[in-house]
């Protein structure tokens, strides 16, 4: 890992291609559902998460065609707008494929997306895995699937791309373990720079994961090889400081703007992620979206996410690849270190086993909610390191097993007793071989992935697909739908704005934003009026309507800069209309809508 072997180059072997085919069928087959019908379906689990991305990729669009600063909106949570890089805004992706969203449209662009980024990091995994750690394309080929496609990447798959956009992440981690190669510290420098730079605009949650992982490899690397550590330090650090100036230069801006440009915050308010921790059952708990996962175990202990659920099969096959392995490799024992170390720091500020918190303080509990870059983290997404670890040590012991009983046996000295014993061991190598297969296999084979579940949603408005809202919205003021689009109401109406291409600004939204006090919140902070009529849609019953409540709708209005209120079809539409007739007088019906235009009033 420290020094690997140079291979002459070459064109890419039969083999890649035939993985690189089974990852791309792979990514199809677990996006199979939104193909079904890609413009009027979203994921059953995290339905509002895909429509924020759906956003996103028209917010790409929107950037580029109107040449715009991709790092702030205002064509969302309007009159203040949104700080992109203080958000999941995955601009890395969606500005380099804006075209494409141009011409496809973001629901396209967001299934084709999710598909090949899933395919992109298996591959760049085991091109990783083949040419710097494992020689068989076989052990290659099961470690970048599993990395691309673990349980914790599927289910992250449901409506969070940004989660298994990890595709550079194999190339960074390879680029870390050569830069102490002696006379390239300045090119390795500067690769590992750029590959930084670029993830900052993909996932930094994922890059810091990366990061500390990589820390503590290097470390346990030192440990066990103190000389050859001590050889190579002088290049390593001299390679880390051309890496950290050149992703320093690039994106030195981006991350000024991230915490101190508009609508930027410090950290969540109430540190509401440090609760998050993995329960120990889910170690051995089948993942749902596989062939043999269950929906109802999830109700029991999957508390917020299932960044780990591997099954009992495959810990158990990797506590013995483990234990087989750690006295002779090197990679081994460092691979056992980050499996301790994040498996411990992944379990949260309280031990959870199936499903009930015990008596037990976990690691967070001793870590205060308000450090930085600490702050932000969910303590189960630390297993996402885990899950990385035991990608690799699957190929590590495919690549074992794959020499054992291949390995030449020693010509016999004299008698047919030597040749019976040599036969003999050459079949127990064999045997051993394909009996190590079959675990490995049977131990994956329950966590092969199933579509990910979808569900219909309605589409726009005509009025608003078609452009009749135009005469109604001017320049610097923005349309109003009902309901108002926040992280908990109004997922078809968010959508309105990323189907229409953004070319009409709406109030609130679904993002991160600072409150009065500079701390992080989810949504804008809800209006009077905003708060009526999400009241009204749980009770499903229009309260007593008093003058004050028409002068805060009034006021909220003009806040909002709101030109037009528009009612499309919705579940609650009755209700709904009939408060804001109460609220804002008689509407108009203009196509399949109901309009209230409130120019004059505000």
């Amino acid at each position: 890992m420290a020094d690997p072997p140079r291979r002459p180059r070459r064109r890419p072997a039969r083999a890649d291609v035939l993985a690189i085919g089974a990852y791309a069928l792979l990514g199809v087959l677990v996006c199979l559902n939104y193909w079904g019908d890609v413009q009027h379906r979203v994921s059953s689990h995290l339905p509002t998460d895909h429509s924020w991305f759906e956003w996103l990729f028209a917010h790409g669009a929107y950037s580029v065609r109107h040449l715009e600063n991709p790092l702030f909106t205002a064509r969302q949570n309007a009159p203040d707008g949104v700080n992109m890089m203080a958000n999941t805004s995955l601009l890395g992706v969606t500005l380099p494929l804006a075209p494409l969203t141009m011409l496809l449209g973001p629901q396209v662009m967001y299934a084709l997306y999710l598909g090949a980024a899933l395919s992109a990091t298996a591959a760049t995994s085991y091109w990783t895995l083949s040419r710097h750690l494992v020689r068989s394309r076989g052990a290659a080929f099961v470690g970048g699937a599993f990395l691309g496609f673990a349980p914790g990447i599927v289910h992250h798959a449901n409506g969070q791309p940004n989660f298994v956009s990890n595709f550079l992440l194999p190339l960074i981690v390879s680029r870390v373990l050569r830069l102490g190669e002696p006379g390239r510290w300045r090119r390795n420098g500067v690769a590992l720079g750029l590959l930084v730079a670029y993830q900052i605009f993909i996932n930094e949650e994922m890059l810091l994961l990366t990061a500390l992982a990589c820390l503590v490899v290097v470390a346990a690397y030192a440990v066990q090889r103190p000389r050859a550590a001590r050889e190579r330090a002088g290049a390593f650090l001299a390679a880390i400081g051309v890496g950290g100036g050149v992703a320093l230069l690039l994106v030195a801006y981006p991350i000024w703007f991230q915490f101190n440009g508009p609508q930027s915050y410090r950290g969540l308010q109430g540190g509401v992620f440090h609760n998050w921790g993995e329960d120990l059952m889910a170690f051995v708990t089948f993942p749902r979206d596989s062939i043999a996962g269950n929906e109802a175990v999830e109700k029991t202990i999957g508390l917020t996410e299932q960044n780990t659920w591997f099954g009992w099969p495959l810990v158990l096959v990797g506590l013995v690849a483990l234990a087989l392995l750690v006295r002779r490799s090197v990679p081994a024992r460092i691979l056992a270190v980050l499996v301790v170390l994040f498996t411990i720091a992944s379990i949260g500020p309280v031990v959870r086993f199936d499903g009930a918190e015990t008596d037990v303080a976990g690691p967070w509990a001793y870590v205060p909610d308000d450090l930085p870059l600490v702050e932000m983290m969910m303590p189960t997404r630390l297993s996402l390191v885990v899950v990385a670890a035991v990608g690799v040590l699957l190929a590590l012991a495919w690549d074992t097993l794959s020499r054992t009983g291949r390995r030449p046996v020693p010509a016999p000295r004299s008698g047919d007793d030597d040749t019976d014993a040599g036969r003999t061991t050459a079949g127990r190598r064999r045997a051993v071989r394909l009996v190590g297969y079959a675990a490995v296999v049977a131990a994956l084979l329950p966590l092969f992935p199933r579509p990910l579940p979808a569900q219909h949603i309605d589409p726009p408005p005509h009025f608003i697909t078609a452009g009749g809202w135009r005469p109604y919205v001017p320049a610097g003021r923005t349309l109003v739908p009902v309901p108002i689009p926040s992280n908990v109401h109004g997922l078809p109406t968010l959508r309105w704005s990323a189907l229409t291409g953004q070319e009409f600004p709406i109030p609130a939204g679904y993002f991160i934003g600072p409150n009065d006090l500079g701390e992080g919140v989810f949504g804008a902070p809800n209006r009077p009026t905003s708060t009526l009529i999400y009241s009204t849609m749980d009770a499903n019953k229009v309260p007593e309507i008093t003058p004050e409540n028409r002068r805060q709708a009034v006021e909220d209005l003009r806040f909002w800069r709101a030109s037009v209120v528009v009612l499309g079809p919705n579940p609650r539409e009755a209700v709904l209309r009939d408060l804001m007739t109460a609220l804002l007088g008689p509407p108009q019906r203009v196509d399949d809508v109901y309009l209230w235009d409130v120019r004059d009033r505000v």
